[in-house]
C-alpha cells in the first residue's frame, strides 16, 4: 500500500509539492490541479509526481451531479466529465465523487436520497459521465456515504451491476459505511466483507477513524487516526493484501500541521505495511 494525504500541503511549485510529499513519506497523492485550470499546469504536476514516484490516486469531483436544479445538474455533470478526462490524461487511479443528494445541500442527508428515483438517477449519472468521457486508463468511482447511495458494500455491488460499465469501479471509505451498531461492533468482520466482495475493483481507499460517543442516543463521530476504535492496521493490511500499490489516503483534517502529525502517526502504526522509498 501507498500512504498519502488529501492535502497538497502549502507549496509554491509543482516540484516543491512533489518533493515535499515525498519527504513526508507519501507515495500516493490526490491531484491538486483541476480540469478548469491550464493543462500545462496539470502536466507539470504529473511530471513532478512521476519523477518522485508518487502514484496519483484520485482526482476529486465533489459536486452534486444529480441536483434537482437543472442548471446546477448540467454544470456539475459537465465538470464531472472533465475531471474524469483529466484523471485519464494524467493516469490517475480514479476520479471520485459522491452520488449526490436530492436536497439543497450537495452532500446532505435526505429521505429522498434513498428513493427508487435517486437510485435510477445515480445509475444514469454514472453511465453518462463514463460514456461522455470515453476514458481508457482511469475509473470513475463513488465514495460511499452514511446517508446516500451507496451506504454499504452490497448496495455498492447492486450499483455496479446496474451501471454495467467497465470503467466504473470502487472507492473504499470504511468509516463512511460504519453507520450502525452491527458494523461498529464487528468492524474487522465488516472490513473483511468489503474486501472480499470488491477485490481488485477497489482503486483507492480513505483512512481516518471513528468513535462511539457515550452520550445518548447512538452517536458515531469521525475523528483523526488513533482517536477512535477503527482497527487501523487491520484495515491497512487488507488494503495491502488487495494491492501492494493500493493508495490509502488520509483525509478530513483541518491544517497542514494536523496532516503532518497524523501522517506521522500512521507511518508508525502501519510500519512494515506501507511502501517506503
Amino acid at each position: 500500500m501507498r500512504l498519502g494525504t488529501s492535502s497538497p500541503i502549502s507549496h509554491g511549485t509543482a516540484e516543491e509539492w512533489a518533493k515535499q510529499q515525498k519527504e513526508l513519506g507519501c507515495r500516493a497523492v490526490v491531484f491538486p490541479v483541476q480540469s478548469n485550470e491550464d493543462i500545462k499546469k496539470a502536466d507539470a504536476y504529473k511530471k513532478a509526481a512521476d519523477e518522485n514516484d508518487l502514484l496519483i490516486a484520485e482526482v476529486g469531483i465533489w459536486r452534486n451531479a444529480i441536483s434537482r436544479d437543472p442548471d446546477e445538474q448540467k454544470q456539475n455533470l459537465d465538470y464531472s466529465v472533465e475531471q474524469l478526462r483529466l484523471a485519464d490524461h494524467i493516469g490517475a487511479r480514479c476520479a471520485v465523487n459522491v452520488a449526490g443528494s436530492f436536497g439543497p445541500r450537495w452532500d446532505g442527508h435526505y429521505k429522498e436520497n434513498f428513493s427508487k428515483e435517486a437510485f435510477s438517477e445515480t445509475v444514469k449519472m454514472v453511465q453518462t459521465v463514463i460514456d461522455r468521457a470515453e476514458v481508457k486508463r482511469t475509473y470513475f468511482t463513488l465514495e460511499p456515504m452514511p446517508w446516500m447511495i451507496p451506504t454499504g458494500p452490497k448496495e455498492y455491488l447492486k450499483l455496479l451491476e446496474a451501471v454495467d460499465r467497465d470503467r466504473f469501479a470502487v472507492h473504499l471509505d470504511i468509516v463512511n459505511m460504519i453507520n450502525s451498531a452491527d458494523r461498529y461492533f464487528a468492524m474487522e468482520e465488516f472490513i473483511d466483507e468489503c474486501f472480499d466482495l470488491f477485490g481488485d475493483r477497489i482503486k483507492s481507499c480513505h483512512i481516518k477513524d471513528i468513535h462511539l460517543s457515550e452520550e445518548y442516543t447512538f452517536r458515531l463521530e469521525e475523528c483523526a487516526p488513533g482517536k477512535g476504535e477503527l482497527p487501523l492496521r487491520y484495515y491497512a493490511s487488507k488494503a495491502n493484501e488487495a494491492d501492494e500499490d493500493m493508495p490509502v489516503i488520509l483525509e478530513h483534517l483541518n491544517t497542514d500541521e494536523e496532516y503532518i502529525k497524523y501522517l506521522g502517526y500512521l507511518k508508525e502504526e502501519l510500519h512494515g505495511l506501507y511502501q517506503t522509498f
